[in-house]
């Protein structure tokens, strides 16, 4: 079927995780009444465009995808859909996302998701991927965009808060990553791809896991001490942070099966940050004057 071929080559599942991320940080910002119409604009702007990166990476990555075991079914690989189809499909995705945006959110909001496009799309998959061991460190710059992008269409300004959730939702991605890389460890390294579990070792990769994830148990509970969210979030944070760190720690083990724990690792690390994004929607409050503005802009639809 062609519109499934367009479907998949978008990484649907991608783009629903964000989606979730982008709303908790634009709940965790609507103290009071919600304004629903700019909550729709803004998942819907978000979510079009994460679908044209998702699919403009797919052309980009088609050399590397054909040597991995869990990407060689990939419609661009299997020749089940053109390279230019694909890329206008992305772009015209693109257009509308980024339309979207701008004409019913606010340019804060717009220039945040311009930003992890061009750090995903630009900077990352056609470079740091391929060539440097902190590409993923880079790449996790764009997908903490989301909240971020939420938060700033509800306030249309970059304070204290919007910083906490970019740093919290960083860090996030790495041991998320890592582990990923650890349990598809054979697809990487066939593929040349400089993750750090295949160009410095999976004992130094658990180090940093378990390093990342107490950062990330830090930044969570900086929304509550910012005055962000209360203690029902902080409840979540702790327990599932201190859970995450518990598994991480297990890969000491001697009998430790390094796939099936960096596999459960990254299992919950879903489990948890989709934990903390419902809380932070659910437990949001409004934090007491004085928190230091970077950078701001109207708050209300650019039109």
């Amino acid at each position: 079927m062609k519109l499934k071929r367009y479907f998949q080559v978008t990484k649907p599942g991608i783009i629903f995780g964000n989606l979730i991320s982008a709303a908790g940080g634009f709940l965790l910002a609507a103290q009071g009444p919600v304004d629903w119409l700019l909550l729709l604009a803004t998942v819907a702007g978000l979510s079009l465009v994460v679908a044209s990166g998702c699919a403009i990476n797919n052309c980009i990555d088609q050399d590397i995808d054909a040597k991995m075991a869990r990407t060689q079914k990939r419609v661009l690989v299997t020749g089940a859909m053109s390279t230019k189809a694909a890329l206008t499909h992305g772009l015209v995705l693109g257009l509308a996302g980024f339309y979207t945006l701008w004409r019913w959110t606010n340019p804060l909001a717009f220039a945040c998701v311009m930003f992890g496009f061009i750090i995903y799309v630009g900077v990352y998959s056609l470079y740091m991927k391929r060539n440097s061991v902190y590409g993923t460190l880079v790449g996790s710059l764009s997908g903490a965009v989301p909240p971020v992008a939420g938060y700033c269409a509800v306030t249309g300004r970059f304070d204290m808060g919007a910083l906490i959730l970019l740093v919290m939702f960083s860090l996030w991605q790495m041991p998320h990553s890592y582990a990923i890389a650890i349990f598809r460890f054979k697809d990487y390294e066939a593929a040349g791809i400089p993750v750090l579990p295949v160009v410095k070792g999976i004992s130094k990769a658990k180090q940093q896991i378990v390093l990342y994830i107490l950062a990330f148990a830090v930044a969570t509970v900086m929304l509550v001490l910012g005055g962000y969210a209360g203690y029902g979030y902080l409840a979540v944070a702790c327990a599932t942070s201190l859970w995450w760190l518990k598994m991480a720690l297990s890969g000491y083990r001697r009998e430790t099966d390094d796939r099936a724990w960096a596999r459960q690792v990254f299992f919950f690390s879903i489990i948890t940050i989709t934990s903390l994004s419902v809380m932070m929607a659910l437990d949001g409050q409004t934090p007491k004057p004085g928190g230091r503005v970077v950078m701001t802009a109207d708050a209300g639809s650019y039109r």
